[in-house]
């Protein structure tokens, strides 16, 4: 992610962001692999985070590179990558990541791509591809599907929150997700562009599943701000999680996964 508002909003919570969001599918590496036709392919994981993403190519990859721009959430990526053969973490964006050219077979972004400024991400994410490697943008779909009345109050928070952001100004520029495959598209920089979906299960009570509420960038700033949880839907997801998954249920992550072909 660019080094804005976009990133700093992800700073001062990643024990909170890494400990309660999910770790995405395992099965994306076989895809993955299968479509840029390396075995052992190059990556480049872009806003790494705290490294849930950057993690899946141990063992699976000759060389992974995390590039997050928060120091915050780079200190718990190094943590989780030390001692793995072929990775290394480095401070940059998706904008300007420092690399070389013709470096990386894949180029993933996991949870990550809405918040790159595209225009200038999308070039960069190209010249570091090879001839055929491929750029993967892949998004958990908001919130898990575990409980239809959990569901319909994590929608109604979902609004109030987004609604309280812009009202205060609080949320930085953001490009809608379901837009990517156009985005990619319209680039002019890939010949072939696919949007499929893949599915993770997971597992919470209603402890974590406030925890996945609370560790959205929106609801840090705006809780920092003195917002009340009552006023943003917060306090009733709580209520309504409490009853209704009071102990461990599966959880089922549906991530729209984007892939492009340099």
């Amino acid at each position: 992610m660019a080094d804005t508002a976009a990133s700093r909003r992800f700073s001062g919570f990643a024990d909170l962001y890494d400990a309660a969001r999910p770790t995405p599918p395992t099965e994306l590496v076989e895809l993955l692999t299968a479509w840029c036709g390396v075995e052992r392919p190059d990556v480049v994981d872009l806003g790494a985070g705290t490294g849930l993403s950057t993690v899946l190519w141990s063992g699976r990859a000759a060389s992974v590179v995390a590039v997050e721009p928060s120091a915050d959430m780079r200190v718990v990526t190094e943590q989780r990558v030390a001692g793995r053969p072929g990775f290394r973490v480095v401070d940059a964006t998706a904008e300007a990541t420092g690399l070389p050219s013709g470096s990386a077979d894949l180029v993933t972004a996991s949870q990550a791509l809405h918040w790159f400024d595209a225009d200038r991400a999308l070039p960069e994410i190209a010249r570091l591809l090879r001839p055929g490697g491929v750029f993967a943008a892949y998004d958990s779909q908001w919130p898990p599907t575990i409980d239809p009345e959990v569901d319909r109050a994590y929608a109604e928070f979902d609004e109030l929150l987004r609604a309280e952001e812009i009202r205060r100004g609080l949320r930085p520029a953001y490009a809608a997700k379901q837009e990517h495959p156009a985005r990619l598209r319209a680039s002019g920089l890939f010949r072939h562009v696919v949007d499929i979906a893949v599915h993770k299960r997971d597992d919470g009570d209603a402890a974590r599943l406030v925890d996945v509420a609370r560790s959205q960038g929106g609801t840090v700033a705006l809780l920092a701000a003195g917002v009340a949880e009552s006023d943003i839907g917060l306090a009733q997801l709580r209520a309504v999680a409490a009853e209704r998954i009071p102990t461990t249920r599966t959880w089922w992550w549906t991530y729209r996964v984007r892939l492009a072909v340099r």
